[in-house]
């Protein structure tokens, strides 16, 4: 693979990535380039192959036996699909927050305690207890259990165990965090907490968010990528996707002509 560009400007790049699953082609050639003090929304109709891109940049596809990735991406500069790139060691520097909030079947500590263990991030239970307190305040959850944090996660709401997980993503100190659909099946009130977390969290770490909420990208993010049939139809600033898209595709979407 070529190394002949290295944007160091810019958090990750991605350079003609495509992904297939066996016979069928998800994502098509997709160049894009993410800033560290930005947030990036990737958009687009179901199955248009905005998760899928998302899941390749931090191999999480790996996890899929017939999924087969294309392309280049660059991390600091760096190939994350180079064969001497730790894919552990990757994960913690780019972490991920589901459709779906996944806690841990632990208590609320030992749900953010365990990155920082594993990746040997503390030394002693004092340095542990700081990291879990800061992911937590980070995330906009401290104050509702700091009285409880021995409680399984599992018993929070949902909005809650959401933002449980955002704490467990930063709790490893992450260089960059992905979120797919990280609001879609929560209430329009615990939806407003996790995008007010997010302005928050911008410019501490690389942030990307795959939403099928247009309006949610419109008041999250500062660029925008449109995904269509598995191609990046259009990126560019957020206000300029929204107001003056360039693609007929494009408007055709924000205007809701289809999708």
């Amino acid at each position: 693979m070529s190394t002949a560009f290295t944007p160091v400007s810019h958090k990750m790049s991605a350079r003609d990535v495509s992904v297939a699953y066996g016979d069928n082609q998800a994502v098509k050639n997709v160049s894009i380039d993410i800033d560290m003090d930005k947030v990036t929304a990737f958009i687009g109709p179901s199955g248009c192959g905005k998760s899928t891109f998302l899941r390749t940049l931090n191999r999480m596809n790996d996890t899929i036996p017939s999924a087969r990735v294309t392309g280049e991406i660059l991390l600091d500069g760096e190939n994350i699909y180079s064969a001497d790139m730790d894919v552990v060691q990757l994960r913690a520097r780019v972490g991920m927050v589901f459709q779906k909030p996944n806690p841990f079947p632990k208590s609320i500590f030992e749900n953010v305690a365990y990155g920082p263990r594993i990746h040997g991030l503390a030394t002693s239970r004092a340095d542990l207890e700081a990291i879990v307190e800061r992911s937590l305040k980070r995330a906009g959850l401290w104050e509702e259990v700091k009285d409880r944090l021995s409680d399984s996660g599992t018993a929070l709401s949902g909005g809650q165990q959401q933002r449980l997980c955002i704490a467990r993503a930063i709790a490893v100190d992450p260089e960059v965090i992905l979120m797919d659909e990280p609001a879609s099946a929560l209430d329009p009130i615990a939806t407003a907490k996790i995008e007010e977390l997010i302005h928050e969290l911008r410019g501490r770490y690389a942030i990307v968010i795959v939403t099928h909420n247009m309006q949610q990208a419109a008041r999250v993010s500062q660029r925008t990528a449109f995904f269509h049939l598995g191609q990046l139809v259009e990126y560019g600033e957020t206000d300029n996707i929204f107001t003056a898209p360039r693609q007929e595709r494009t408007k055709d979407y924000i205007t809701g002509r289809y999708g």
